[in-house]
């Protein structure tokens, strides 16, 4: 969306006709859009059900008052959403390169802009958490709690590994998709279904952590068929036939043969082929439901959610957990809340902190959202860096991020990412964007 559009569609007293219009002239797929921000509504709400701190004699407990009920990990076949995210994701990787390619754009240099725009609004982040749980430690607070804080509050992380390792390969699986989609997609399934085969008779759940690379690909490739415009084409009997073949292999697999757990949470680290399953119900629900969100996506109240939101999706993605962390601690802590997670004061309170932790994001967006827009572009003659360079900063960056997932986001791990995204910003920043940021900090 353009500049002008996020600065109509962010100032409530704008013009209505200048919003509505502005998105009648644009060339976007504004259902893409109105997926993308309802993927981040979807991932603050779960989470702000999940947190739920209790006493635990003298000491602070945290549960997920959502995995006590009988019905939640079916009810994850809906609330998880993040296959959702890598389609739309998909979707807009590939217009993006597309359009690339005409403008003679190399695949280093793709990879270097979407480096940068994934790791600039990071840093901010990881700078902010190690300063301050550095400061709990130094203050006293006991060593062990603040890494199971600094784990906690790192859990999203995993998906920039994800979304990294789709755009280093997305010229690659691009370019075969463009030439063989279906083999390519199915190639892709079946490297991830070897890989959990492996895993699964192995009992070595560490191999499954290759499928951070294929089975997010994989849904990529679903993004890729969006922008070809070959799920439009499709009839909605065909539609509605394939959202129900992929959620009955889905109850096959788990229910039916008992390989994968019926969670889909639980089967998002490491990544398994029932989120491929799962991304292909998603894509053509989104399809069916199209000419109603289209007909949605021509009102101000929509357009203005979508566009503020949509223009700071990455910020809210990165910092809704730190926030809802620290005012469960604050609100529980105060004694304002302080009841048992679950219990009917627990739910009746949530409206009001699912509220105010969307306060605190929108406040906090008008500050550190300035790290989402892309940077000053290089002035003429400015030194650009080099594949290599560009290629290293995704390794270093991939690797950090996906340790996260291994071990947990201790207080070292995350000093050390902290360092090791301001190293990999380094790389893959032009001489001119460096001084410029500098400049505007």
């Amino acid at each position: 969306m353009s500049n002008r559009s996020s600065q109509a569609a962010a100032n409530p007293e704008g013009d209505s006709v200048d919003v509505v219009e502005l998105a009648a002239r644009s060339k976007r797929d504004l259902v893409v859009d109105l997926a993308r921000v309802f993927c981040v509504f979807a991932v603050v709400m779960m989470h702000s059900l999940m947190v739920g701190l209790h006493r635990d004699g003298d000491t602070i407990g945290q549960i997920n008052p959502l995995q006590t009920k009988e019905w939640f990990a079916l009810a994850t076949w809906v609330g998880q959403i993040m296959p959702l995210f890598f389609v739309v994701g998909g979707f807009a990787g590939a217009v993006s390169w597309r359009s690339a390619m005409r403008r003679g754009t190399s695949p280093s240099e793709f990879l270097r802009a979407r480096l940068v725009r994934l790791l600039r609004p990071a840093l901010p982040l990881l700078v902010f958490l190690t300063v301050v749980l550095w400061v709990l430690v130094i203050a006293g607070v006991d060593r062990g709690l603040v890494d199971v804080v600094s784990a906690g509050v790192g859990m999203p992380l995993w998906f920039l590994a994800a979304y990294i390792s789709c755009q280093a390969f997305l010229p690659i699986v691009h370019r075969a998709h463009a030439s063989r989609p279906a083999p390519t997609i199915g190639a892709l399934v079946g490297l991830s279904a070897i890989v959990d085969t492996a895993r699964i008779l192995s009992g070595v759940q560490e191999i499954g952590l290759i499928n951070l690379v294929f089975v997010w690909l994989a849904v990529q490739q679903l993004g890729f068929l969006y922008a070809d415009g070959w799920f439009a084409r499709r009839a909605r009997w065909q539609l509605l036939a394939g959202a129900a073949a992929s959620y009955g292999l889905l109850a096959a697999l788990t229910y039916g043969l008992d390989l994968y757990p019926v969670d889909m949470l639980t089967n998002l680290n490491p990544a398994t082929v029932p989120l491929i399953l799962l991304g292909v119900a998603q894509v053509c629900i989104l399809h069916l439901l199209y000419p109603a969100l289209r007909v949605a996506m021509t009102l101000k109240p929509v357009l203005i959610a979508t566009f503020f939101v949509g223009s700071r999706a990455m910020t809210i993605y990165l910092w809704h957990l730190p926030i809802i962390v620290a005012l469960s601690g604050a609100l529980f802590l105060s004694g304002w809340v302080d009841s048992e997670p679950g219990s009917g004061v627990w739910w009746a309170t949530r409206p009001l902190f699912v509220l105010a932790v969307w306060a605190i994001l929108a406040a906090l967006s008008l500050v550190v959202a300035r790290w989402e827009r892309p940077p000053t572009p290089a002035a003429p003659g400015s030194r650009t860096p080099g594949a290599v360079r560009i290629q290293i900063a995704a390794l270093i960056s991939f690797a950090v991020f996906a340790a996260e997932i291994q071990w947990g986001l201790s207080l070292l791990l995350l000093t050390l990412t902290t360092a090791v995204i301001a190293v990999a910003l380094r790389l893959v920043s032009t001489d001119h964007a460096v001084t410029a940021d500098l400049q505007r900090s």
